[in-house]
């Protein structure tokens, strides 16, 4: 079980306990500052933040230790996020009361895409997401905060899931979860911060996939799709086979799309 499992989760996986998206935790004075300003201060300041680290890396190759330490305790006190695949996706949006649509800050950020793919899901009638200061999405469409049905959000997520977006789940000062977004490794701030500096601010998935090699071809499709590396080939007997590094893997999912021939599943890490 994860660290965030065991601290926040009471016996079972973190996101999955209710008392994590509770209307008591929004109440939370430093909470509600920190949504008020999460566009402005978590966003577009950790973006400069990252260019700037990102700079130092390509120096001196990596980062000091005391900073990467300090930058992810940071993360897991306030803003840190999960893959989750899209099985858990469907469990948490059906369980909500209200879900909304809005912009990805990441994508905006960084090019000023209007990209309508990250949702709050809320819990109780309070809906967190009120406190944002939507400003920060200057000259966007007027619509920014779109209330969607369940089934749109699911659909929209398999969608897209398709298209090589990965699904995440975030807190808005732990435990709090606010948000599921779905991103690539070259749209998203904190995969950006792991794929270029190393800095873990968001977990691998509960989950981890598995080849089954008897119905594996060796086609190579899977680890075309493959964002984090974690895929690889073997070759025995004159056969291909793909394989997957286990501590690489993040639980995506994303390669069972690829797979003709259903060699790929996701198995918990347990």
């Amino acid at each position: 079980m994860c660290e965030f499992c065991s601290k926040h989760g009471e016996g079972k996986i973190w996101y999955k306990n209710a008392s994590n998206y509770s209307h008591d935790l929004l109440s939370d004075l430093r909470r509600r500052k920190f949504i008020e300003q999460f566009l402005d201060v978590t966003i577009k300041e950790g973006f400069n933040n990252l260019l700037r680290l990102e700079a130092i890396v390509h120096k001196k190759g990596r980062l000091p230790e005391k900073i990467i330490e300090k930058m992810i305790e940071n993360a897991k006190v306030e803003h840190f996020g999960q893959v989750v695949p899209i099985e858990e996706v469907k469990e948490i949006i059906n369980k909500s009361i209200d879900i909304v649509r809005l912009p990805c800050a990441c994508r905006w950020t960084i090019d000023k895409s209007d990209v309508r793919c990250c949702y709050g899901i809320t819990y109780h009638p309070s809906a967190w997401y009120q406190n944002l200061d939507m400003s920060y999405f200057k000259n966007s469409n007027s619509n920014l905060l779109e209330t969607v049905s369940k089934e749109f959000a699911i659909r929209q997520m398999q969608d897209i899931e398709y298209k090589g977006a990965i699904h995440t789940i975030w807190t808005f000062v732990t435990p709090f979860i606010g948000a599921i977004c779905n991103c690539t490794l070259k749209d998203c701030i904190a995969m950006r911060t792991y794929s270029r500096i190393r800095v873990e601010t968001i977990m691998m998935a509960e989950y981890a996939a598995f080849v089954d090699e008897s119905l594996c071809n060796g086609c190579g499709m899977c680890a075309d799709l493959c964002q984090f590396n974690a895929i690889d080939s073997n070759l025995e007997g004159g056969k291909y086979t793909a394989t997957i590094d286990f501590n690489s893997c993040y639980g995506c999912g994303l390669c069972r799309n690829a797979c003709e021939t259903s060699a790929i599943s996701l198995r918990s890490r347990i």
